[in-house]
């Protein structure tokens, strides 16, 4: 009897640059591994681990934490090694901060760039702990000539072909800030193997690509990095062959819960009649959140704004609505204390980051 042949499936190339075609199976692949906090979610003050959004470029490192080290070196008068211990016994600071995906929304683009297919919901806030990096790098003693700290973490793969390990960095002015922060704790608990373990870097304001997880190596340099995700990836561009400006802090978004009760698979909404209580979650890492808009089929009202939870954490706010019968487009968008505002179309770019188009949500009203 002849052995059975089977034959090899068939994928398509991935397209060369932003597509209105289907999602692909590499995206479908990266959504699988990368998860969103779901909406519903928003209701927390602090994200809990397991909702918090997640990206991780390649695989989640497995570190033993009594061999693993960080070193502090290049630039510097004295190059450092630190244990686990010993950064822990360091002066700890904890702070709210809520973390972004630099590319949150770019599902939505169109054409749409293909990558991790963000819809709106790569977001969470979390009390992390940790040491200040400034008190770090005054004990190296920084040189005069360093004009950047370099972040390297353990997760190594291949982008565009190159084999490179994840790594960016921040100018000196910026690694100097006192809420930089090297965390070792999330909530109250150490962080968990896919949001770092045992050490990550956190840039509170900044989109999270600048937070450096599974932390190994800390170098001052004395010319700026070209590493992939600092010079190539990363950066505002409008075609492939335009450097663009990089991406840094987060621009302001607000997101609502969404309310009544979803359909299983389009998650439309259904409400009843009547006063509708609408709550949500607004920030900016531009500068702090002073005025929040609530949008019904394009109309837009004011919102309550509860106290800030923290300078560099989300803001929540909450209004009532009058549901009337039929069916209504849901929105809000945020407004900062530097005058930037949540615009309602896309602003779109090749790689599709920092997009903060307004969400929008379909609700029949019964």
């Amino acid at each position: 009897m002849s052995e059975m042949q089977l034959s090899r499936p068939t994928i398509p190339p991935l397209p060369q640059g932003p597509t209105e075609g289907p999602l692909t199976v590499e995206e479908l692949q990266l959504s699988a591994r990368n998860h969103a906090m779901p909406l519903e979610a928003l209701r927390y003050d602090l994200t809990p681990a397991g909702l918090h959004y997640l990206l991780i470029h390649f695989d989640i490192p497995l570190i033993d934490p009594a061999a693993w080290r960080l070193s502090v070196g290049g630039s510097v008068a004295r190059a450092i090694e630190l244990t686990l211990d010993e950064i822990r016994a360091r002066p700890s600071v904890s702070l709210p901060v809520t973390l972004e995906c630099a590319g949150n929304g770019r599902s939505r683009l169109h054409p749409r760039p293909v990558s991790q297919p963000w819809v709106t919901e790569a977001v969470g806030t979390a009390l992390w702990t940790g040491t200040p990096l400034s008190g770090l790098l005054a004990e190296a003693g920084v040189l005069d000539e360093a004009v950047e700290i370099v972040f390297t973490g353990a997760d190594h793969g291949f982008e565009k072909g190159e084999e490179l390990d994840y790594a960016r960095s921040l100018s000196l002015a910026d690694a100097s800030r006192p809420e930089i922060l090297l965390a070792y704790a999330m909530n109250g608990q150490p962080l968990l193997p896919q949001h770092g373990f045992p050490l990550r870097l956190l840039v509170p304001g900044w989109y999270g690509m600048a937070s450096v997880k599974w932390l190994t190596r800390i170098e001052a340099v004395t010319r700026p990095f070209e590493g992939y995700y600092q010079a190539t990836n990363y950066h505002y561009r409008r075609g492939p062959d335009e450097r663009g400006e990089p991406v840094r802090r987060i621009r302001p978004r607000a997101l609502l819960v969404p309310p009544g009760y979803p359909d299983f698979l389009t998650r439309r909404r259904t409400v009843a009649a009547g006063p509708c209580r609408i709550e949500g979650r607004a920030w900016s890492g531009e500068a702090p959140i002073e005025r929040v808009e609530f949008g019904v089929d394009g109309g837009w009202m004011p919102v309550e704004l509860d106290p800030p939870q923290g300078a560099f954490a989300w803001r929540r706010w909450s209004c009532v609505w009058e549901a009337e019968p039929g069916e209504h487009i849901l929105s809000c968008r945020a407004i900062d204390a530097a005058g930037n505002v949540q615009p309602i179309e896309q602003n779109w770019n090749w790689i599709g980051v920092g997009n903060n188009m307004a969400q929008a949500i379909p609700v029949t009203v019964r």
